[in-house]
């Protein structure tokens, strides 16, 4: 279903995180495809090196996002890897949690979601920023949800996550705004993905029932809203968000 459009980032480098599955593999295949340089940061190092292969990734960081210090020496051993900058964030690791009412939530799944799909995502920020800032040009996708919009019942966690995520984009993306840095995020309904293999049948059955479209999403739909945010084409839209919902959310 994707269509790569020759050359469109020829010269960029990017680092992807959540890179060895998923919306995190699909972007960095096409993004190679596109002329670009890729470095894919995932906490699975088997899963890293066969995507290596099949992305065309020029590198690989095995690491937990939410591990600060981690971050911080990725950041600046794949602004090496790269040639000295980095052009592009793409901020798509991210876990479900668990699935449960608020009342009955395993405070160590609570703790664990934070971690990783907020902090983990602030720290990955924090530490390509800087890189892009002294380059006079960025691009940076923080991955959300419709769940952090309109909360997905017995789900606390991964909404509360996400609707950080929006927040924290919304943030970013004004404090950067007129410095060659562009901030957005994507809040994509549910698409078909390992990330399902964490939650439920039911759980999953009730997201796809909220969708006006009837089905789940594909991976290389919201891969491809994701190159265009990721694109200099972007160039006037930050401190938004941009839905792959099929209906499901209109705001």
């Amino acid at each position: 279903m994707s269509t790569a459009y020759s050359g469109r980032f020829a010269g960029r480098r990017a680092v992807i995180t959540g890179g060895a599955s998923g919306l995190g593999l699909a972007v960095a295949t096409r993004i190679v495809a596109e002329g670009g340089n890729v470095v894919l940061w995932d906490m699975n190092p088997d899963a890293l090196a066969t995507a290596k292969d099949q992305s065309g990734a020029t590198h690989v960081v095995a690491l937990d996002v939410s591990d600060q210090a981690a971050v911080e020496q990725a950041a600046a051993d794949s602004r090496d890897a790269l040639g000295g900058g980095i052009d592009i964030l793409i901020a798509s690791a991210g876990i479900t949690g668990a699935t449960a009412p608020v009342h009955e939530f395993p405070l160590d799944s609570w703790r664990r979601v934070i971690d990783v799909n907020v902090n983990g995502l602030f720290y990955c920020n924090r530490a390509i920023v800087p890189v892009m800032l002294e380059g006079g040009y960025g691009r940076i996708v923080n991955v959300a949800s419709v769940a952090g919009k309109e909360g997905n019942p017995n789900a606390s966690a991964y909404s509360a996550s996400k609707a950080a995520v929006i927040g924290l984009t919304k943030s970013l993306g004004k404090e950067l705004a007129g410095k060659g840095v562009i901030a957005n995020a994507l809040t994509p309904a549910t698409f078909e993905s390992p990330i399902l293999a964490q939650l439920p049948q039911s759980q999953v059955d009730y997201m796809r029932s909220k969708i006006p479209m009837g089905r789940l999403g594909e991976v290389s739909e919201s891969a491809a809203m994701v190159c265009f945010m990721a694109s200099e084409e972007c160039s006037f839209t930050t401190a938004s968000v941009f839905d792959t919902s099929g209906g499901r959310t209109t705001y």
